[in-house]
């Protein structure tokens, strides 16, 4: 079975647009946050020292809105095996109505950080994750 990370996180008046809801760009950034904090909760010391991950893609349904105050549920995981460089991260974030507000797809790539080049992802760096 996958490994996931959940955080909880609370909207913030900085968090709102003039829709009176999370701005879309505050949801991106969301979910750079539980992607890396997943990423240093499960990997390897030595594989956080050594790599980086950029993002390449991102894949975003907004569902429903959510507001200053209220509170929700981010949960993200791995579905699949890394193809090469890069591999897909699932990321939803959930009301406490139990209702998924937004889900996402991202594609992210491996940097070796010495180098900065893209490299394949080795699967001992994967295998925590799948």
């Amino acid at each position: 079975m996958a490994s996931s990370f959940t955080k909880e996180i609370t909207a913030l008046p900085e968090h709102i647009d003039v829709l009176g809801h999370v701005n879309n760009a505050v949801w991106v950034q969301w979910m750079e946050q539980v992607s890396v904090e997943h990423w240093m909760q499960d990997a390897d010391p030595a594989h956080v020292d050594a790599y980086i991950w950029v993002v390449t893609r991102h894949e975003v349904d907004y569902r429903g809105n959510v507001t200053a105050g209220e509170t929700v549920t981010a949960r993200t995981w791995i579905p699949d095996p890394p193809r090469g460089a890069r591999f897909d991260r699932l990321i939803e974030f959930t009301g406490p109505d139990g209702k998924v507000k937004v889900a996402a797809r991202s594609t992210w790539a491996m940097l070796d950080k010495a180098s900065g080049r893209l490299m394949r992802v080795p699967a001992q760096v994967a295998a925590p994750f799948l």
